[in-house]
């Protein structure tokens, strides 16, 4: 058992030193987590140079999650199909003709399936990187251990590339973090050819025949519908326009098929299955209410920072970079909690919810236009810290649910449909309608009160300026309010009920009574 969890990295030639071996690989894992066709840091400077909305930038944003999502039930197939360099250099060629077209087109037609590839071409070089070194960060298998330590690589590029993308396009051009992205891309080519040789874990390699590919486009095609809806539903006005009814109606038709061709396919590409697995309808069903809560970050916070407070860009990605310390703090955290205590998951849940209710009310007493904004770096550490406790142990839950691991990565994807595309792209369309519905209802009733001695010191347009942006923040507040309340319905749902375990031989949380007992017992007796 011991040699068969040995850790050793056959692909590497022999003049490249053991210890450097795996580092390179943790290296190359980031250079791939930092690319993407489109780069949150850099979106007001493409909407600057470009005739692109912040709907169309959001959803090629969502298209490239799209790609990510639906290539996990492909990975493992991949992996045992291909050598290790033909993997991480295709993935990489990929993403630098992507990025490439991304700078040279203007057409949604082409960008969309590009962002698309791209995601794909990302989430197979993250994979085949991180599953290499499985064994360095954890001999035991530990997925506990596992999955926080590959989530301080995702979250650390997720807020690191926003921020480096706004650099770039403060100094040069939006451009130049795509010709970043291409030169890394270069670098990860060069380092496979020179410093390792072909190797593929399967002798005999593992042909396609088998995949329902068929039902793979459907999926696709319904995920970018569905987005495309959710998306640009506020700015058409919903199902007033006959676009998005015709749309939607084509996407209810389409997943109405889908289900009838994975219900009688002998082979499907997700195995319906799934759900019938012990709480993954439940992990589901969490992972869409968290992410639907932590996306007021999206909507709420990009209004604030750009239209109440009007940071720079770049501030406002350096304002966002103080989630890092959060992140490493909420990894911290489940790593303790799952990897070396191994307490009740649920309970973690609860824990992280109160962390977004936490960050709601810091955000809702702290929010004033006239207040400094270095006052948000706290809701932003906050914020980072509860996203990081739930991306790590919702996967380490959904693994405990689903043993089988053709099928634990046809969960995946399922679960990423709902962690980073589908419940993200529908908290951007129900907060901005929200905030759209009620920054009207909020000028309305205030505008009642506007009298031209209420106007006698300042000009009208003074009057204005001012007077629309505190409009805004009275309703970003009602907002934040709204997600306390949910917060906080959700936190004391997970510490009341009794919910089944997820993970069978867990070790309770003690009370925190019994255990203040005796941690003062211990403190007296010294």
């Amino acid at each position: 058992m011991e040699a068969a969890n040995q850790f050793v990295m056959p692909m590497f030639r022999s003049f490249v030193l053991k210890p450097l071996r795996p580092w390179i690989y943790v290296l190359t894992a980031f250079c791939f987590q930092f690319s993407g066709c489109v780069y949150l840091g850099a979106l007001e400077a493409v909407r600057g140079t470009t005739n692109f909305m912040i709907e169309d930038l959001v959803f090629l944003l969502f298209s490239g999650l799209a790609g990510m999502a639906v290539y996990f039930p492909l990975l493992f197939r991949m992996k045992f199909r291909f050598t290790n360099q033909q993997l991480l250099c295709g993935s990489a060629c990929v993403i630098m003709l992507c990025n490439y077209i991304t700078m040279s087109s203007s057409s949604m037609l082409i960008l969309a399936p590009v962002c698309f590839i791209s995601g794909m071409a990302k989430i197979q070089g993250t994979f085949e990187c991180m599953s290499n070194i499985q064994l360095w960060i954890t001999p035991k298998r530990d997925f506990g251990v596992f999955f926080p330590v590959l989530h301080i690589i995702l979250l650390t590029a997720i807020v690191g590339g926003g921020w480096l993308a706004s650099v770039m396009a403060y100094h040069w051009s939006w451009q130049t973090m795509h010709w970043l992205t291409m030169g890394t891309m270069s670098a990860v080519v060069l380092s496979q050819l020179l410093l390792c040789q072909p190797f593929c874990p399967m002798p005999q390699r593992i042909p396609f025949r088998g995949i329902d590919f068929l039902s793979a486009l459907l999926i696709c095609i319904v995920m970018l519908m569905a987005s495309y809806v959710m998306i640009y539903g506020n700015y058409y006005e919903w199902f007033y326009s006959f676009r998005l009814r015709l749309i939607a109606g084509l996407c209810v038709v389409l997943f109405a098929l889908l289900l009838l061709r994975l219900g009688s396919v002998k082979q499907p590409y997700v195995n319906l299955r799934i759900f019938r697995y012990r709480n993954v309808v439940a992990i589901l069903t969490v992972t869409a209410i968290a992410e639907v809560l932590l996306g007021v970050e999206h909507t709420m916070e990009e209004i604030l920072y750009a239209e109440v407070v009007v940071l720079e860009e770049h501030t406002k990605e350096e304002l966002l970079l103080w989630a890092l310390p959060g992140i490493y703090i909420g990894v911290g955290i489940t790593l303790f909690w799952l990897g070396h205590k191994r307490w009740k998951v649920w309970h973690l849940f609860a824990l992280a919810f109160g962390l977004v209710m936490a960050y709601a009310v810091y955000m809702y007493l702290h929010l004033d236009m006239n207040a400094p904004y270095e006052q948000y770096r706290v809701g932003c550490a906050i914020r980072g810290c509860a996203y990081a406790i739930f991306s790590a142990s919702l996967m380490w839950s959904l693994h405990e649910s689903v043993p089988d691991l053709n099928e634990f990565f046809m969960s995946l994807f399922i679960f990423n449909i709902m962690h980073m595309y589908l419940a993200g792209a529908m908290s951007f369309g129900l907060y901005s309608h929200l905030f759209s519905i009620q920054l009207g209802d909020n000028i309305a009733r205030y505008s009642g009160y506007i009298t031209a001695t209420s106007m006698a010191s300042e000009t009208q347009s003074a009057f204005m300026t001012n007077w629309l942006p505190d409009m805004m923040a009275i309703t970003i507040k009602q907002v934040y309010g709204w997600v306390i309340w949910l917060a906080a319905g959700m936190t004391m749902t997970f510490l009341l009920l009794n919910i089944p375990r997820v993970r069978t031989q867990v070790r309770k949380v003690p009370y925190w009574a019994v255990y203040a007992v005796e941690y003062l017992g211990r403190i007296s007796s010294l």
